[in-house]
């Protein structure tokens, strides 16, 4: 095992920097952009701390307030890649009160601790590879190869042993002619492995059918009936540990055979309690959970199907506040994940909320409604644009796709325009005018290699006129 993983993030990843690589995903919502990136540098400068004041500098957690479709949850998506921090999105609704059945919110704590085991081994992979690469290409080699040829020459010596002392004469010479011919035969054979090795490196092995075993664990019984997820989880990991290991033998290529031998080499070098502390470490200094759809915790007037709801937010406190949470990776404490929640508040308000679920996210950023130059924007400015990922798609089937200025304009206009006459669902309404815009071409395109086809406004409304004359039938289907 090498360097562990530092939770502390890059120093260079200042406010600034991290507001700019939002702008490459996400237009506008400069507010919400200012307070997630100083968020994340306050849990740099957390780690700079002495031991005894770092302890005491709480996350301040975050509620995003806005309607959907205006890029609540793409920032949060976002925040987690930029920074390399274990991240979740989960929604509020999915969660029971304890004692109903389905999950409890702990679980959350749980695959969260899941996320940053993934991170450690891609980290740690990287610092092994080449010891890893290495020994996967010796086991390649005793499989092209075969064994050496001392295994054979040990079960002769043995047997020259138990020779009667009156034939020692002739055992000694028997004896001597075994070596002479094992020194050839090793010598033949490390000339032998020297030449398939070189051929490996040099790739003119890939075709090769080699014989190996790979072990299986054996899969234990579900047990759904225990009520809960955790309780799943939970059974099943220890199940795993007393259920024996089976193997088996599979023959494959070499080159399908070198991913799965790399990953049991790379396997033995790890140490798994120093992971799953790197693990716990991680998610606890950096771990990010974006908890959507809070605003539906609020209970409604009456009783039904939301009566858990309030024992929701009660559950959610400690894990906000802080607490421990056992998980099968060993403790892990909330005290210093951020929180990210996020609701679009149309029936409620954030008041609504319990007063101490309230005062746990000080930092209230509203989302602004997306314009019709939002709508140009987000179609035009990001490098994964929708236009470019039409056009990246369509391009596999040798059909050209140009959206023009006046082309992207429109469908920002008419989206704009829908949204204010039908449910605004942001901006995700640019997927549903796309297709509908792009659905013909899409379909034809296998037929039509070679066709440019220009996206203009004449195009668009043409696609669009007979939903947009209709606004009864655009209500359901854009």
């Amino acid at each position: 095992m090498t360097n562990p993983v530092s939770p502390s993030g890059p120093a260079d990843l200042t406010p600034a920097r991290i507001v700019q690589l939002l702008d490459q995903y996400i237009i506008g919502q400069t507010a919400a952009k200012r307070s997630v990136a100083v968020a994340v540098r306050n849990r740099w400068r957390r780690q700079q701390l002495n031991e005894e004041l770092r302890q005491e500098v709480n996350p301040k957690n975050i509620l995003m307030i806005g309607p959907t479709g205006v890029g609540k949850t793409e920032i949060a998506r976002r925040l987690a890649k930029i920074t390399g921090a274990p991240f979740i999105k989960v929604e509020a609704t999915k969660f029971t009160e304890v004692g109903y059945y389905g999950r409890d919110v702990e679980s959350m704590i749980r695959e969260l601790v899941e996320n940053a085991i993934v991170l450690v081994k891609k980290e740690l992979q990287i610092q092994n590879e080449a010891t890893a690469t290495q020994r996967c290409e010796e086991r390649l080699l005793d499989l092209l190869c075969g064994p050496p040829p001392h295994s054979a020459h040990s079960q002769r010596t043995e047997l020259a042993s138990d020779m009667s002392a009156d034939e020692s004469n002739d055992d000694g010479a028997t004896e001597s002619g075994m070596e002479s011919a094992k020194s050839i035969e090793t010598d033949s054979y490390a000339k032998l492995r020297s030449k398939m090795h070189s051929k490996l490196r040099a790739g003119q092995l890939e075709e090769r059918v080699v014989e190996f075993r790979i072990e299986q664990k054996s899969s234990p019984m579900m047990f759904g009936a225990l009520g809960g997820d955790h309780m799943d989880r939970d059974m099943q990991s220890m199940l795993e540990k007393f259920m024996p290991k089976s193997s088996k033998t599979k023959k494959a290529l070499v080159k399908d055979a070198r991913k799965v031998l790399f990953e049991q080499e790379f396997e033995k070098l790890l140490d798994e309690d120093q992971v799953n502390s790197q693990a716990i470490a991680l998610a606890e200094n950096l771990g990010i959970i974006f908890l959507d759809e809070i605003d539906k915790l609020v209970a409604s007037e009456g009783k039904g199907a939301d009566v858990s709801r309030q024992g929701v937010q009660r559950d959610l406190l400690p894990l906000v506040e802080g607490t421990i949470v056992n998980t099968r990776y060993g403790q892990v404490r909330t005290d210093h994940i951020l929180f990210v929640a996020a609701g679009a508040f149309h029936k409620h308000q954030p008041s609504d909320l319990m007063p101490e679920l309230q005062g746990r996210f000080p930092i209230r950023v509203e989302l602004s409604n997306l314009i019709e130059d939002d709508y140009v924007r987000i179609l035009s400015e990001p490098s994964s644009s929708l236009t470019r990922q039409y056009a990246a798609l369509l391009e596999t089937e040798g059909v050209r796709l140009d959206f023009t200025a006046d082309g992207i304009r429109q469908i920002a206009r008419h989206a704009f325009q829908l949204n204010q006459t039908t449910q605004n669902i942001g901006a995700r309404r640019l997927h549903t005018l796309l297709e509908r815009i792009l659905e013909e071409i899409s379909f034809t395109a296998p037929d039509h290699q070679g066709r440019i086809t220009t996206v203009d406004a004449a195009y668009v409304d043409a696609r669009l006129k007979d939903l947009l004359a209709d606004q009864d039938l655009s209500r359901f289907i854009l």
